[in-house]
């Protein structure tokens, strides 16, 4: 099952109307695709990614395998607990927006602090032009998902959580993070470049998300829609389940920065998405006689319009 991979490169020719019905389709029909010539500075990645490898291998890694979690895989006869209740991670978190708490980190480098800045601010500029497309697709008006995700300050919420899925010996009896939709709104994946582990779930099948592949020579971000923007979107975009799994021949990155509505933004489904409240079907059938070979949505939003005391005249 091939996974869409949308180029961005290809909003700015004769390209564009084809981009972006394969955008409107990898968010109505999947959830998640792969994101080609998205602007984050490729150099900065790399080093984000070596960076944040390092920082696990000198102040995570020990401590993860001394850990509870970790001894009751390493016996001979594992908790029955762990199964079901563990994630096999190793993570931390960094919030950007609306207030940073990096400062709060002390076990971090300088540069790592610097990159992980750098990157998130860069990211941010990529969820916001992802969410001016959909906004475009779903025939909202510009700026309208962005907008309904802003708080009382202006600002949603924007954090990352760096995580390493560390390799795991009994890799067949938990998982390195159990099946879950997103709660929020738009997350983008930096993701290792050997070890596999994400899984989504399509058509009731378990698919591989393939380490990070490259087009044309050029890295890709993985990016998927969480629950708010299935909400915001009146169902039509999809907030899919996923996973991931442990695994016995290597340890996995993930950096995934979460581009959230404000805590306290209140979410409902576009009005212009919503179906027609009530309506005389005698009514529709007199708009249908004159409109039946045009598209059916400015039918349902002249519905919209029409009041069951107003329609009751329109017979």
């Amino acid at each position: 099952m091939e996974i869409p991979v949308i180029d961005l490169d290809g909003l700015d020719g004769t390209k564009r109307g084809e981009t972006m019905v394969l955008l409107q389709e990898a968010c109505e029909k999947w959830g998640f695709f792969q994101v080609a010539n998205h602007g984050v500075d490729e150099g900065l990645m790399e080093k984000l990614k070596g960076l944040v490898n390092l920082h696990y291998e000198e102040r995570m890694k020990e401590s993860f395998y001394k850990s509870e979690k970790a001894k009751g895989f390493l016996e001979e006869c594992p908790k029955p607990w762990t199964a079901s209740d563990v994630d096999w991670e190793s993570t931390f978190s960094v919030r950007y927006l609306p207030t940073s708490n990096i400062d709060d980190l002390t076990s971090l480098t300088e540069e790592l602090r610097e990159a992980i800045q750098e990157y998130i601010k860069q990211v941010i500029k990529l969820a916001e032009r992802l969410l001016e497309l959909m906004s475009e697709n779903l025939g909202l008006e510009n700026g309208y998902l962005k907008n309904k995700f802003l708080g009382d300050d202006g600002r949603p919420y924007v954090g990352t959580k760096l995580a390493k899925y560390p390799e795991c010996p009994q890799s067949e009896l938990v998982k390195g993070l159990r099946s879950h939709t997103d709660a929020g709104g738009i997350i983008l994946l930096l993701q290792d470049d050997q070890v596999q582990g994400l899984q989504f779930l399509k058509d009731e099948e378990w698919v591989d998300i393939p380490a990070t592949p490259s087009l044309r020579g050029k890295s890709t971000i993985f990016v998927n829609t969480g629950d708010q923007l299935e909400v915001l979107s009146n169902g039509r975009y999809k907030s899919a389940l996923h996973r991931v799994l442990a695994n016995k021949e290597g340890s996995r990155l993930s950096i995934a920065t979460f581009y959230n509505p404000a805590a306290e933004a209140l979410i409902s489904p576009a009005p212009d998405l919503l179906y027609p409240d009530s309506f005389r079907f005698q009514d529709y059938l007199n708009l249908y006689a004159t409109t039946k070979f045009s598209d059916k949505g400015p039918r349902f939003q002249a519905m919209k319009k029409m009041s069951p005391s107003s329609s009751s005249l329109l017979v």
